[in-house]
């Protein structure tokens, strides 16, 4: 089977070509439009020579000069006029192609949001609509240019292009989530709650989770690792009334799942509406991160109850005192091997793994 691809010439052709044929063809000269036309000799050349457009009131004079309609002319001026717009962004798309190495462009075709296309240009055209931007210096000062907050390294020794493309899938996911306005009261109402859910299976909790939070004016998305953006979690908000909290199971572990959502809760609550904090997993220095650190530590483990952690030296006993709290023993054992009160392999099988496919 043979593909056709439409014609799309390199060049525009101005109607005052057509204009000068026309004028032949009648044997008439520019003087002579001109007193035909009311216009001046220099605006019939500079219309002749492409160098001044037709307007819709030249269009209708020529109609009546010429027994041509003014339809006609307005179409072949429209038309121009988009070639021109066509070729300067063709020419500047072939000066963006290089700006597809900075994006994780395979993993974009393979989730869907571009097609594979022979023509880089038409790629890069794709890849702008799907960041949103009309353009690559658009995309520079919307993704990369903002500062953000982050626990671990910063995102320029990271792909920014890569963590750029891992956020704005987040973004295209909560759009469909509709959230109530946010509510900080009810926020940490809703935290609670969602605490609960640590000891009940994915099937169950994941949506939950979404509802409840949505309830206070927070999108909870999970989107899937893009390799080389090395991202665990993000928390911005999207409007004034709507924040996201973006998830991706790095880290598959139940201990780790959870503490990331509350650390990104805690910074909803504790830190301005302007920041980004992105989530590479390794602890920061700065206070936000440290803030938002306590806040999901005592969340899951409330301070009452952290004396008894060093006693904690069986799978039963934690266990006990994990549904004595309300919570998952595997989050237990996380926070026992973050303060080296076990070894870090101790105790793993307590742990609930998290994939894709639940």
């Amino acid at each position: 089977m043979t593909k056709t691809y439409p014609f799309q010439p390199d060049y525009a052709v101005p109607p005052g070509a057509t204009l000068k044929e026309t004028l032949e063809v009648k044997g008439l000269s520019q003087a002579d439009l001109a007193l035909r036309t009311g216009l001046t000799e220099k605006t019939i050349s500079q219309i002749v020579n492409g160098i001044a457009g037709i307007t819709y009131e030249t269009a209708e004079k020529l109609e009546l000069a010429l027994g041509i309609p003014a339809s006609f002319w307005n179409a072949r001026e429209r038309s121009y006029r988009e070639a021109l717009v066509r070729i300067q962004e063709t020419r500047r798309l072939d000066k963006d192609t290089n700006w597809l190495k900075e994006i994780p462009l395979a993993t974009l075709i393979d989730r869907g949001h571009i097609r594979k296309d022979a023509d880089k240009r038409s790629m890069v055209r794709q890849a702008l609509r799907f960041f949103g931007v009309s353009n690559v210096d658009a995309w520079r000062n919307t993704w990369i240019e903002p500062a953000a907050q982050y626990r671990g390294q910063v995102v320029q020794e990271k792909r920014p292009g890569y963590v750029a493309a891992w956020l704005r899938m987040g973004e295209i996911q909560a759009e469909s989530i509709a959230t109530q306005p946010f509510d900080p009261v009810k926020f940490k109402h809703v935290l609670t709650e969602v605490r609960k859910l640590t000891t009940a299976p994915t099937s169950e909790w994941r949506k939950k989770l979404v509802d409840l939070c949505a309830s206070a004016g927070v999108a909870v998305v999970f989107t899937k690792e893009i390799p080389g953006a090395s991202i665990s979690g993000a928390t911005r908000w999207i409007t004034k009334d709507k924040a996201l909290i973006q998830l991706s199971l790095k880290y598959k572990s139940n201990d780790q799942v959870w503490f990331t959502f509350f650390h990104e809760a805690g910074h909803i609550l504790l830190h301005g509406k302007k920041e980004v904090f992105i989530e590479f997993g390794i602890t920061s220095a700065t206070h936000e991160e440290q803030d938002a650190n306590a806040f999901a530590r005592d969340m899951l483990i409330p301070a009452p109850h952290v004396h008894r952690l060093p006693y904690l030296k069986t799978r039963t006993q934690i266990s006990e005192f994990a549904r004595s709290i309300g919570i998952a023993p595997g989050i237990v054992v996380g926070r026992l091997q973050h303060d080296d009160l076990v070894f870090k392999s101790a105790f793993n099988d307590l742990k609930r793994r998290f994939d894709w496919s639940s």
